[in-house]
């Protein structure tokens, strides 16, 4: 239904006549001079990429490092830079100076950059595979795991040369495949064809006037947020202080990590994420922490050693983090092979229609076809790009930074990664979904088990995640950028030098945002409990730890439960896919297992706050699904902004050892009145 109202929204109609015919995409532009890749290509598109790539690259960061839910930013990159652009050019003609005129195809470039700033952020892997090497997490697992060539100290140095050493390398791994991928085989890209049509709109008189309505709804929750934000600051002196910490259901549910805590990041962050992935997130926080986690801790002593640390993988914190692991698991390597073989089924059945033979007949389809062969990139520069900068890593990365991992190993990854990142972007074609993650942890699993223990098997298994990833996550993005770049007439050069710009700011940019306002400014972080537990830190390293050590790291009876949850995700995926095909209503009804699995390790917090945003969606639809539609994702960008904007100023309060004057704590009627007595003398 968004799509469509989307579609709508960027035609218009040149007479009110009934019968009329209406416009295609292409015939109202089709006055407009398309300019060359070059002038695509302006001065103030890569400083407002890089402008919008800083404040994203915090949001991407700031999210990572909570729940590790990222939702989809090319809406708001687009809007954004129509935005400050539009802005600029009036600036312009108000005062009489020179400019040149703002397009789709310029709008296109600056969506790209920006989106290839903010993907370095997530592939960086500072809230997952690398903050797994930490000492701070280390620490939370076994003694036999936290050794020397295990754990690793951060610095901006090994940052910088890691992050520049792996992030170009994905860009050349199936460059040359962009025509088949976006001609040939007419794969669709959802959320590459969805902002196409934003940006379409956007430059017709009716999308202007609607784009700068969203700009001003975008503003206003925007400075509302963050002043809640700045509010909320006062009142947080210490832990356990703060609206963060109110007992929505009671003190007994708290304790479970059940309550509202007024985060307005993850109230947007659940407007714009699907209901079905909101109530999973729900039921898995019930199921876990309401019925499992209860019932698994009548038995310590029995299962696990009692009085352990909160945070020992022996313990409690053991069955938390495998079992989701298993979940995850299970749900990644079912979509893997789910969309590996139809992937090959489509490619078949594409190869026996001879679908590069088919004339192209539509008006539109041959004038984008025509702009998007118009400048090629040549195969050798693929080709080239992708043989040298794969050496350059294989050299530098095991010498220089992570000496646990060998040579050969890297050169394999880098043999494999181009299959593995066709595979991707071809699903990610057909289904909009990313499996790069998983890929990931197939990485982790084999070097893991490659390199063992004692020879620091778990450093190892992280950097190979992370090379992996990164190839495979660059690929994919770069694919769903072409297909936005194809619907928008923009050249295939400027949308790959666009990349390559977005993945340079990306790399200045990503180290030094996590170093200086996360990093140093909390010295918790990464800890169950803390204001920044970025969750995924663990798990990686718990899927590291399982990989190099075997079954026996695990606790009594949690190998089981991880296998139980294991098939049952496969399971739900597989009914799924039956009900899918036979077009079943109660569809909708069935949870997402890889949602489900993130709260059993977190708690159920923010997934009260998603299911408020998604309450708050819901009433909107009812009153006006168009208007809905059109200022949900606004509101949400704006929330989800203005909070995370305020995260700048307060890091960099913290590093100044600045603390808030006050704390506000929620307290029982028992404690209240022990405190009371203890004061009274």
């Amino acid at each position: 239904m968004e799509m469509e109202t989307e579609e709508k929204l960027e035609r218009l109609e040149d007479g009110k006549k009934a019968g009329e015919k209406e416009l295609t995409v292409e015939e109202i532009f089709e006055s407009q001079e398309v300019p060359s890749w070059r002038s695509q290509l302006t001065i103030r598109s890569i400083f407002v990429s890089a402008a919008l790539g800083f404040m994203f690259t915090f949001i991407v960061t700031k999210l990572n490092i909570t729940t590790g839910v990222i939702p989809s930013l090319n809406v708001a990159a687009g809007l954004l830079g129509f935005f400050f652009i539009k802005l600029w050019t009036s600036v312009c003609e108000k005062f009489g100076w020179p400019h040149q005129p703002f397009n789709r195809q310029e709008n296109t470039v600056i969506q790209t950059c920006v989106v290839a700033v903010s993907g370095i952020a997530f592939s960086s892997g500072y809230a997952s595979y690398m903050l797994g090497m930490t000492k701070i997490i280390a620490d939370q697992g076994p003694a036999s795991a936290n050794t020397a060539n295990n754990v690793v100290t951060l610095n901006l140095g090994m940052m910088y040369g890691f992050l520049a050493l792996i992030s170009f390398v994905g860009l050349f791994s199936i460059l040359s495949l962009r025509k088949i991928m976006i001609i040939d085989y007419k794969l669709i890209y959802p959320s590459g064809t969805a902002t196409a049509y934003l940006i379409n709109s956007f430059h017709t008189d009716k999308g202007a006037k609607l784009a700068n309505k969203q700009i001003k709804t975008l503003s206003k929750w925007l400075a509302g947020s963050f002043v809640w934000a700045f509010f909320q600051w006062f009142f947080t002196s210490d832990n356990g202080c703060g609206f963060t910490a109110f007992p929505t259901f009671g003190p007994q549910a708290f304790a479970r990590k059940f309550y509202f805590d007024f985060s307005s990041t993850y109230v947007g962050v659940g407007m714009i994420t699907p209901y079905s992935i909101n109530l999973s997130m729900l039921l898995g926080s019930i199921v876990s922490w309401g019925l499992m986690w209860p019932l698994i801790e009548l038995h310590e002593g029995k299962w696990y050693p009692a009085n352990l640390p909160p945070n020992n993988l022996s313990g409690i914190q053991g069955y938390r983090v495998f079992i989701a692991i298993a979940m995850i698991l299970g749900d990644g390597l079912f979509q893997f092979i789910f969309v590996l073989c139809k992937s090959v089924y489509n490619l078949r059945k594409s190869k026996d229609k001879d679908v590069g033979g088919e004339p192209v007949v539509s008006y539109d389809d041959k004038r984008r076809t025509e702009y998007f062969l118009k400048d090629q990139i040549p195969v050798w520069v693929a080709v080239g790009g992708y043989i040298t900068l794969a050496i350059l890593s294989t050299i530098c990365v095991p010498l220089l930074i992570f000496p646990s991992l060998k040579w050969y190993h890297i050169m394999i990854i880098y043999i494999v990664a181009p299959i593995l990142a066709f595979c991707n972007s071809y699903g990610c074609g057909l289904t909009d979904w990313s499996l790069a993650s998983t890929y990931g942890k197939l990485a982790i699993f084999v070097f893991g088990a490659w390199v063992g223990l004692d020879n620091g098997g778990i450093i190892a298994a992280l950097a190979a995640c992370g090379v992996m990833m990164s190839i495979v996550s660059t690929a994919s993005d770069l694919m769903q950028d072409f297909k936005t770049g194809y619907l928008t007439l923009a050249s295939p050069r400027s949308m790959f030098f666009s990349q390559v710009i977005g993945t340079m700011i990306g790399v200045a940019l990503s180290p030094v945002v996590f170093w200086g306002f996360f990093y140093k400014a909390y010295p918790d972080l990464g800890k169950d409990g803390a204001s920044n537990p970025a969750p995924f830190g663990a798990l990686y390293r718990g899927i590291a730890l399982l990989a190099t050590q075997g079954l026996s790291a695990l606790p009594k009876n949690c190998l089981k439960l991880c296998i139980g949850f294991f098939f049952f995700a496969i399971l739900v995926n597989i009914i799924k896919q039956v009900m899918m095909h036979f077009k079943n209503k109660a569809l909708k009804y069935l949870p997402s297992p890889i949602a489900m699995a993130v709260p059993f390790y977190l708690g159920g917090y923010y997934a009260i706050d998603m299911c408020i945003g998604s309450l708050y969606r819901y009433w909107r639809e009812r009153n006006n699904k168009a208007e809905a539609d059109a200022f949900v994702p606004a509101i949400a960008s704006g929330l989800i902004c203005g909070d995370s904007l305020w995260g700048m100023p307060a890091s960099a309060l913290s590093l100044m050892n600045a603390k808030p004057p006050m704390c506000m704590k929620f307290l029982s009627r028992d404690t209240n009145t022990k405190v009371d007595a203890f004061l009274n003398g």
